[in-house]
């Protein structure tokens, strides 16, 4: 190759174009709002350092408060800035926050943490009727590499009608999407009957990291003798590999649920 061949080729790569990234580590845990079960007793702290410790790429956090007047007076050790951004921390430089529940003393719903971008973001009410009150936080995020990524953060309903009627609004949401965009969905469930699992299944572009790789979806609640299948994991255009459900010390005494973690490849 000529010399000025040489300048022509070397011209043509653009410069700082950042490495194309084909492997995320995915956690998802139901924060319980910073306390133990049974909210015997605040261990934020506690669960920022063991979620630090999983160098995870993308947290979806469900439960997490965003702001409580009464709790932050009572606990000394209670963050002066909200939870996910406590938790987020120096470790995940980008976050979002989609608030579901709001009270007298505050609010909370559910967020994700991110190493990378999060280019938009839109949090939408699932709620049916009553009190109890759902979200889905969906975000679009700039990984090197990728046109785009989208990741939601699910809480469903305690109830077996409300969660049905929300999965369809998931699969509106879905149907939204880019054919061939990765989409990671992770979160509380909340379906110990596994009838909405099997309504996701019937999905031939969707699968469920757990139930693809160990025939079933992961036992997370509660978290001390997990017996119920409420936490999970799906993917489209993407696949899932190693995963794994956080049930040693110190994750069963961090929440009521037990973390699940899952690395995505792009």
């Amino acid at each position: 190759m000529t010399r000025d061949a040489k300048r022509q080729a070397d011209e043509s790569v653009p410069l700082n174009t950042p490495t194309a990234i084909h492997c995320l580590r995915i956690l998802t845990v139901n924060t319980h709002k910073g306390f133990t079960a049974f909210n015997r007793r605040f261990i934020l702290p506690e669960l920022r350092e063991a979620v630090r410790s999983t160098a995870a790429d993308l947290v979806f956090l469900q439960e997490v408060v965003g702001e409580h007047d009464r709790h932050s007076s009572r606990y000394d050790d209670w963050p002066q800035t909200s939870q996910y951004e406590f938790l987020a921390d120096s470790m995940w430089s980008d976050f979002a926050y989609g608030r579901n529940a709001v009270y007298p003393d505050g609010h909370h719903g559910n967020a994700l943490l991110s190493k990378y971008p999060i280019r938009e973001f839109r949090n939408l009410d699932v709620s049916i009727t009553g009190p109890e009150r759902r979200g889905l936080l969906h975000c679009v995020l700039d990984v090197p590499g990728h046109a785009e990524v989208h990741a939601i953060c699910v809480h469903l309903s305690l109830l077996e009608s409300h969660r049905q009627l929300q999965l369809k609004l998931l699969c509106q949401l879905l149907e939204s999407l880019p054919d061939t965009a990765p989409v990671i969905i992770a979160g509380d469930f909340n379906d110990w009957k596994l009838h909405g699992n099997a309504a996701l299944a019937l999905r031939a572009d969707l699968h469920e990291a757990f139930e693809r790789h160990h025939g079933r979806p992961a036992k997370t609640y509660p978290a001390r003798f997990p017996l119920l299948r409420l936490d999970r994991i799906y993917l489209r255009n993407a696949t899932s590999h190693a995963p794994r459900i956080l049930g040693n010390k110190p994750w069963t005494h961090l929440s009521d649920h037990l973390p699940l973690a899952v690395e995505v490849h792009l």
